[in-house]
């Protein structure tokens, strides 16, 4: 009955996804041909020239947003993911219909309606799967439309998944009880649902013949994995959906992938975007091109803070010190000097703190700023640093909390950074380094251009300025 219903929905989708490119590009004529908006030349298409491509377009658009996986169920995603999945489906179709256009020299239809047309049908799609999302929403609520789902295995991952279900009654999915070889009430609790043992495990082939079931999830301890595969046969031999949630999930990332080795699958348990070689060279060239105009363009703030610090206090303008970055390589770090001239022994001792007396004025300033740390774009020119990315840290600390902070070390799987996501969230300086790792790893599995273009523009409003430097 759900696999029906989807196909219904999915057709409902595709309908309305084609009406409303057509209504999209009505409007976009409109707006820019007969609203008295734009100006018009003598000379323009008819309304039935610009309409003539829908033929082409409907089914560009199509094809666009089932590539970009806009048909499958929608119950757990995002509507953040599902709109960024409209504006690269709506890319896709727009530079596939311009390809057309240019290959075929129809140079008289206007690109003003393309842009136009371009913004009006993301927005028109959009609106369509709140509305859609919501009617879903408030019938799985009332019982309707729902996914009838049986547990195997009665363990932490039974209960942390029926946690879920329970906080997300809008996905519509309804537990209707539990197999396993362990229990002898009739009743169990999952989270905060009463759920009935159905039987043991040698009892699921004759319920799901006998019974209605969408999805069968396998959420077996560690210990019981030697029964998995019986388990997934009887629910492939009878069709029925399956979902295995591994008891090492705790050790896993929320986006681990799959790799093929020669038929043989692998499991990584955490995915670095940039392990791509293409992601790879082009942060590094960014890194290059953006490193070399600043060290360029600062050269006189540079000469000023040099003279300041030289007027202030004896002992070297640039002040080196060994931190750990990429592949847990130590590398000499720069920065402008803003303590006083001391021992190795004295610097090791401690973070800086709250007026601390080894701090000159100048150094200060520096601090609050974060002027001090422009030197290590000579760092990111070399190669030891990125202009974003983790913090790099002294190895006395690194050690330290290598042992104390869990999956510390994975900031190493990456350049280290002037600046990052932490930092533009206010975890630098004296704050908890628990969080700070939190931030890091966010960046580190989620790495994107876009994430990098926004904390560029957002160190300028929240990066140079540290309340937490002293």
């Amino acid at each position: 009955m759900i696999k029906q219903n989807m196909k219904h929905l999915n057709r409902i989708f595709i309908v309305l996804d084609g009406i409303l490119v057509a209504v999209s590009l009505f409007f976009a004529w409109y707006i820019r041909i007969e609203s008295g908006l734009i100006y018009v030349a003598p000379y323009h298409l008819t309304f039935n020239e610009y309409m003539k491509p829908l033929l082409l377009l409907i089914p560009i658009y199509l094809i666009a947003y089932s590539l970009f996986d806009l048909y499958s169920p929608h119950r757990t995603k995002s509507l953040i993911d599902e709109f960024m999945n409209l504006i690269k489906a709506n890319t896709a179709g727009i530079l596939a219909f311009l390809s057309y256009l240019y290959v075929f020299r129809e140079v008289d239809y206007s690109r003003m309606v393309l842009i136009i047309f371009y913004g009006i049908s993301i927005a028109l799609a959009l609106l369509e799967r709140i509305i859609i999302r919501y009617v879903l929403r408030k019938l799985r609520k009332k019982s309707r439309n729902l996914k009838h789902i049986i547990i195997v295995g009665y363990s932490d991952l039974a209960i942390e998944y029926s946690k879920r279900l329970y906080q997300n009654k809008h996905w519509g999915y309804n537990v209707v009880g539990i197999f396993d070889d362990d229990i002898k009430r009739e009743y169990i609790s999952l989270f905060k649902e009463t759920v009935k043992v159905i039987g043991r495990i040698k009892d699921l082939e004759t319920y799901v013949i006998n019974n209605s079931v969408d999805e069968v999830i396998i959420a077996l301890s560690l210990h019981k994995y030697a029964k998995l595969e019986a388990i997934v046969n009887i629910c492939e031999k009878q069709g029925v959906y399956t979902r295995i949630i591994p008891d090492y999930y705790k050790v896993m990332t929320a986006n681990p992938y799959i790799e093929d080795l020669d038929g043989l699958p692998v499991i990584s348990l955490r995915k670095i975007p940039l392990n791509d070689m293409f992601k790879k060279n082009m942060k590094r060239a960014s890194d290059l091109l953006y490193s070399s105009v600043g060290l360029v363009l600062l050269v006189p703030l540079f000469a000023v803070i040099a003279i300041l610090i030289k007027i202030e206090s004896k002992g070297p303008i640039i002040y080196k010190q060994i931190r750990v970055g990429l592949n847990r390589k130590e590398f000499l770090m720069f920065k402008f000097r803003t303590m006083e001239v001391q021992k190795e022994s004295q610097e090791k001792m401690s973070w800086t703190v709250a007026n601390d007396p080894r701090v000159t004025k100048i150094g200060a300033f520096l601090r609050k700023t974060s002027l001090d740390e422009f030197p290590q774009l000579m760092n990111v020119l070399k190669g030891d640093m990125s202009l974003i990315g983790p913090r790099p840290e002294r190895p006395q600390f690194v050690e330290k909390y290598k042992e104390s902070v869990p999956k510390y070390m994975v900031k190493h799987q990456v350049r280290p950074g002037m600046t990052g996501w932490a930092q533009i969230h206010g975890y630098r300086g004296d704050t908890s380094i628990e969080k700070r790792i939190e931030y890091d790893l966010y960046y580190i599995e989620n790495w994107s251009f876009k994430i990098e273009v926004k904390i560029f523009i957002l160190t300028f409003f929240k990066g140079f300025i540290n309340g937490n430097a002293y």
